[in-house]
């Protein structure tokens, strides 16, 4: 939550991804620090005027471009939906020409981000500006796309005009000032006369319904347009509902285009996300070297140190750690509260962040290989599988024993817990001289 700060929902979910699962290649973290660096152009510090500033505010609104595609393969996509899709491929013209300055990375993504020929002029023509939430409502198709759809509605239009004539004529046949002429959804079109008028009613007003003060009737005329009127609604319903079905045939074929566009906004809009928060929370990018080292100077714990800042409860104290192959281990002893477990976090997500393509919190690091992060973390038991704190302590040093390998870092908080003094001692100090010694 720390790092989200992105605009869309592809961005949040891309990132996600990065920080679960950062590649043992450098090669992608490479390519995102260097276009994190280009998005920040000159602005420096804190600066909000760098690239990145303005690509945020044309991503802001952006719909979710991925989640829609997939809805359209699966044709399930609703109206409202492909009009956001459209507003938002008209967007990504702006975007990519903002891009086109910058390079590398950022080079590829611009012409990702290209939208599929015709996709937005085929939805911009079918589809209405403000659609029904759902097809079967209607009113989704715009108006002058289909000849036949067009004239249904002009029935439909028309129906107001015809009924307004009919009343006037109706009024001057019969003499009566207070008839009306009107519709409701049970019994269709009717001529509504008050009781004490029923007796001026001429012999072609048939009966439909009786209230307590008012007769209700129809007449051959108006029996032939509620036919006409009625049947037209049903047709442009169903008419409606197989243009939709010709659109989304359509959209079949820019599928794969729209996917990649959605792969270049999401990853765009992560890179913009890690950009602004390397600027805000003061973070430095890694350098990627060969030899096997964690070397970070004046390291700190993002997520403590953002809720020291929030409580205004003072500064977080940065610290420096130094691992390489000749001090490839640290024993960290102290008091309880005394920072042990937030030191060594701290170091697991700096690495975590620089694997991942991040800027980190440190003033300087530089990161050899690294191919697994490895933990055992926490006081916890699981009783209801007969397993003990003891027993899952020794599961998880277990895991780390046989999985770890030269270049994995590996962080356990506390050992030998739950089991006599010297049991746990010699636990300790067997685990720790194996991964020195054998695991190195």
């Amino acid at each position: 939550s720390l790092l989200d700060t992105c605009m869309t929902g592809m961005g949040s979910r891309l990132l996600k991804t990065w920080l679960l699962e950062p590649q043992r290649d450098r090669q992608a973290a490479r390519q995102r620090l260097a276009a994190t660096g280009a998005l920040r152009g000159t602005g420096g510090a804190g600066g909000g005027s760098g690239p990145w500033a303005a690509l945020r505010g044309e991503l802001k609104g952006v719909s979710d471009v991925e989640r829609i595609t997939a809805r359209t393969a699966l044709r399930q996509v609703r109206p409202r939906e492909l009009v956001a899709l459209v507003q938002t491929l008209q967007k990504t013209e702006l975007l990519a020409q903002h891009l086109r300055a910058l390079e590398g990375y950022l080079v590829h993504i611009s012409q990702a981000l290209q939208p599929p020929a015709d996709c937005a002029v085929l939805l911009g023509r079918a589809i209405a500006a403000e659609p029904a939430a759902l097809v079967r409502d209607g009113g989704v198709i715009a108006d002058g796309f289909d000849a036949e759809l067009d004239e249904l509605r002009g029935i439909q239009t028309n129906c107001d005009a015809f009924l307004l004539d009919l009343e006037v004529r109706e009024k001057a046949r019969t003499g009566i000032a207070n008839l009306r002429v009107q519709f409701n959804k049970v019994h269709g079109f009717y001529i509504e006369v008050t009781t004490g008028q029923v007796d001026k009613v001429p012999d072609d007003y048939r009966r439909r319904q009786t209230l307590k003060n008012a007769e209700r009737f129809i007449t051959p005329e108006l029996k032939a347009f509620e036919d006409k009127a009625l049947s037209a609604q049903e047709r442009a319903l169903a008419r409606e509902k197989y243009l939709f079905e010709q659109v989304l045939d359509q959209l079949q074929a820019h599928i794969p285009q729209l996917t990649r566009v959605a792969r270049a906004l999401a990853a765009l809009d992560a890179l913009c996300a890690l950009t602004e928060r390397a600027l805000t929370l003061d973070w430095n990018a890694p350098q990627f070297v060969a030899e096997p080292c964690i070397d970070i100077t004046q390291g700190r714990h993002p997520v403590v140190q953002a809720r020291l800042a929030e409580l205004s409860s003072g500064n977080f104290i940065a610290n420096d750690t130094r691992l390489g192959p000749k001090a490839r281990m640290q024993i960290i002893t102290g008091p309880n509260m005394g920072g042990k477990s937030t030191y060594m976090r701290q170091v697991a997500l700096i690495v975590l962040l620089a694997s991942m393509g991040s800027h980190v919190p440190a003033s300087a690091c530089r990161l050899g290989p690294i191919d697994a992060i490895h933990t055992r973390i926490g006081a916890a038991d699981d009783l209801a599988n007969a397993q003990s704190t003891f027993m899952l302590e020794m599961t998880e040093a277990a895991a780390i024993v046989h999985a770890a390998t030269p270049h994995s870092l590996v962080l356990m908080d506390e050992i030998g817990r739950g089991t006599s003094t010297f049991d746990g001692l010699a636990l300790a100090s067997g685990i720790a001289t194996h991964l020195h010694d054998k695991t190195r």
